[in-house]
């Protein structure tokens, strides 16, 4: 695997293969908003962070993947759209109103009259934390393939998605397919966002590997991969070899580093040293901020360095949204050697 700079792992992957067919340089980002697809959920945690069953106080908050990108690329001041449903009720009504106001267009979500907007409740332990959905039947579960003929895709210089979105119903799957179709007009993004809990009747193997090989570029944990695909992916590379697909594929490491193939060429930057409060909403700050750098200078060194600085600012508060480092800091960190960058903490 290789090492920080981007020189250097240039130059190491001078002799690999030249790419396939499917690993051809992707479709350009376009000057467009990035446009993310799936469900928010009204979210109630412990206050103060505590397991459930002994907690006296739960904080309403809200929850969903693919806003929490949204939010964190507008934090990097990219143009985001989130596109989903809520139900005409106080949660989807405060859900809208908070993504709205951290700069995030929410003219592509629509109230839906009938259905309920879902609700997560947040369990933290010691191994971890536990979270519990209560979203079957909710608004954003009858999202389907006509959503993607609004003016909300049009234009979009990026679609972002997640496997937790096909999980949710077969309409959802059903958009998800058509979002990946081989003639869209759009990069597409797919972050594997694996949750065991929502895929207790579907084959979450089978369908999660198929949609992530026909994405533009793809984040996947390690450990993820590993519990749909099989102990044998011991690392990056076993990862990249079952989805040759994407032109560009992430595959994180937990808290010691992550890796980003471009093409053939890997690039690998260790993770910075943070103490956690909680990891719910990590992966979907270091996706937004690898995008963020991807989509501003091509680099992917940068890109990872920016997603683990925008992860940590999630792993160091108790809700999925936290504040960035000052612009200044996040600089002079993008831009530092392997040296200061392997010894920084955000």
């Amino acid at each position: 695997m290789n090492e920080t700079t981007g020189g250097a792992s240039a130059h190491a992957g001078a002799d690999a293969p030249a790419p396939d067919d499917r690993t051809s340089p992707p479709r350009p980002f376009g000057p467009g908003p990035v446009v993310c697809v799936g469900e928010t959920m009204a979210a109630l945690a412990p206050e103060p962070v505590a397991p459930l069953d002994g907690a006296e106080l739960l904080r309403l908050d809200i929850a969903g993947a693919e806003s929490n990108v949204a939010v964190y690329l507008a934090d990097h001041g990219v143009p985001a759209r989130w596109v989903s449903a809520v139900g005409d009720d106080p949660f989807g009504r405060r859900i809208r109103r908070r993504i709205a106001a951290f700069g995030v267009d929410v003219s592509g979500v629509r109230t839906d009259p009938a259905r309920p907007t879902g609700l997560l409740v947040k369990d933290p332990g010691a191994d971890g934390t536990r979270v519990h959905y209560y979203r079957r039947g909710s608004a954003a579960s009858a999202l389907g393939p006509e959503v993607l003929g609004s003016t909300a895709f049009r234009g979009a210089g990026l679609v972002h998605l997640s496997g937790i979105t096909p999980a949710l119903s077969a309409s959802c799957l059903a958009l998800v397919d058509a979002a990946l179709a081989p003639d869209r007009p759009y990069p597409v993004s797919f972050d594997v966002n694996y949750r065991p809990a929502l895929w207790n009747d579907r084959p979450a193997p089978e369908t999660l590997l198929a949609l992530a090989d026909r994405a533009d570029l793809v984040l996947v944990g390690l450990d993820e991969a590993q519990a749909l695909w099989g102990p044998t992916l011991t690392d990056a590379a076993a990862v990249r070899a079952l989805l040759p697909g994407p032109y560009t594929l992430v595959v994180k490491d937990g808290s010691r580093e992550a890796t980003a193939f471009l093409g053939p060429v890997p690039y690998t930057v260790p993770a910075l040293k943070v103490e956690v409060v909680e990891p719910v909403g990590a992966g979907d700050a270091f996706a937004a901020g690898f995008l963020a750098e991807l989509r501003d200078s091509g680099d992917p060194v940068r890109a990872l360095r920016l997603g683990h600085l925008t992860a940590a600012s999630a792993l160091r508060v108790s809700s999925d949204h936290g504040p960035l480092p000052s612009a200044a800091r996040m600089d002079d960190l993008l831009r530092a050697d392997d040296g200061t960058w392997a010894a920084a903490t955000p």
